[in-house]
């Protein structure tokens, strides 16, 4: 089957690296782990500064707002939806995040049969974010090529 990468800069954040938003094989669509960072800014959504740089606080359901609208931005770009999504793996820096986060996260994925997911805490992420993540997506509708 042919792969095919799916970037859509402008609408999500620019990768930090050298990978694509997601990859199309097929009817499946493997999104890269998406955080905060608004797409225009840069700057991750949700953060307050210090006088230094450092983050001084953060807001994790600013950050889960902003980290879905990612993973929206991206699945448009390869036809597909939330609905479409058929797993989700959420990394958090804070597991003590998890029942605001999880209160987001229902807001999006209260339709019949959501994905399967999975929250595993990490020890850090990149930039300033305290939330990714990452899905696959079945579409078959949207394959385009």
């Amino acid at each position: 089957m042919k792969r095919i990468g799916i970037n859509c800069t402008g609408e999500a954040p620019s990768p930090l690296s050298s990978y694509s938003h997601a990859v199309r094989v097929g009817p499946f669509v493997f999104v890269s782990g998406q955080g905060s960072r608004d797409p225009k800014t840069g700057q991750e959504a949700g953060v307050t500064l210090d006088g230094n740089g450092k983050v001084a606080s953060y807001d994790i359901e600013t950050q889960t707002h902003a980290a879905i609208a990612n993973l929206q931005s991206v699945l448009k770009a390869a036809n597909c939806e939330l609905t479409d999504l058929v797993d989700v793996t959420v990394f958090l820096v804070n597991m003590q995040d998890f029942s605001k986060y999880n209160s987001v996260y229902e807001k999006y994925f209260s339709f019949p049969n959501p994905p399967a997911r999975t929250t595993v805490a990490a020890a850090a992420l990149p930039g300033k974010n305290f939330i990714e993540i990452k899905a696959t997506a079945f579409c078959p509708n949207g394959q385009g090529e």
